[in-house]
């Protein structure tokens, strides 16, 4: 077996789609995501806040969040991926029998469009080699009184992964996409599997709540081994992770001029990550 590894140099947002690519499509038919998660990542923007809108998702991968958009009923709904999981999102919006959407490859951070009522980009900006161009995109791509939602992983509350996870994404990243998922992120998914359930199990014990990830662990622990195995390889296999602070998010929302600095919102999810969004003037 010839490994074949990639300078920093040779990466780029491509590099990091084709790898979710070859994993988005190799899972099985439909989302990833429970309706409960969905839900979670959505909030505070409910069903209200979609039916009979346009609604654009930035980085759609096999199109498991937009599979549950659906039943939220927008006008119409377009998905973009630079990625060739484009084809996973076909068959699985296809399955939905959702009429009104597109699914289309594209450069996120490029991509213009005569607007929608509603931009959404989880779980994306952070991968990118420029994440304030995608957050750009979003902006861009909103029409005027829309509203925008995004979704990064945070700074703040994620010192054990920046710490542990990090130095092995940046040796795991350079090898073939089916070498850290199967040999590298499927032991070290397991052990976090094992991690997770036993601070769920324990969660009423004084003092539990200092453990690394604590809040993280309760909300993943609901899941099967399946989707640690789906997360670990998600943090492994991309050339580029930023964990983006909220001062740094409250600076993009602050200073860009279409965005209406009376109308945003910041909050944390799961003592890690940010949610964050806003109107567009």
């Amino acid at each position: 077996m010839r490994l074949q590894f990639r300078s920093k140099a040779q990466v780029s947002d491509k590099d990091t789609a084709d790898a979710f690519a070859t994993s988005w499509n190799t899972l099985p038919p439909g989302s990833v995501y429970t309706k409960r998660q969905f839900e979670d990542w959505f909030s505070p923007l409910t069903q209200e806040d979609v039916a009979g809108r346009s609604v654009l998702e930035l980085g759609c991968g096999n199109g498991s969040l937009m599979a549950h958009i659906v039943d939220w009923r927008p006008h119409k709904l377009v998905g973009v991926d630079l990625g060739d999981s484009v084809a996973s999102a076909r068959r699985n919006m296809a399955a939905t029998g959702f009429a009104d959407y597109k699914i289309i490859q594209a450069d996120l951070t490029a991509f213009e469009s005569d607007g929608f009522d509603l931009v959404y980009c989880i779980g994306v900006l952070h991968h990118l080699q420029n994440p304030h161009a995608g957050f750009e995109s979003v902006i861009r791509n909103t029409k005027p009184d829309g509203r925008f939602h995004c979704w990064v992983y945070a700074r703040e509350g994620n010192a054990a992964v920046i710490g542990l996870v990090e130095p092995l994404r940046r040796i795991a990243s350079k090898f073939p996409w089916w070498f850290t998922k199967y040999v590298l992120a499927a032991p070290l998914a397991g052990l976090f599997y094992l991690y997770a359930k036993t601070v769920r199990l324990l969660r009423n014990v004084p003092g539990i709540k200092i453990a690394p990830l604590y809040q993280y662990s309760i909300w993943i622990a609901e899941r099967e081994y399946t989707f640690f195995h789906h997360v670990a390889f998600d943090q492994l296999v991309t050339p580029a992770t930023v964990y983006i602070s909220q001062a740094t998010i409250r600076s993009w929302l602050r200073t860009h001029p279409r965005v209406d600095p009376t109308k945003t919102y910041v909050s944390m999810r799961n003592g890690n990550s940010w949610k964050f969004g806003g109107t567009v003037c």
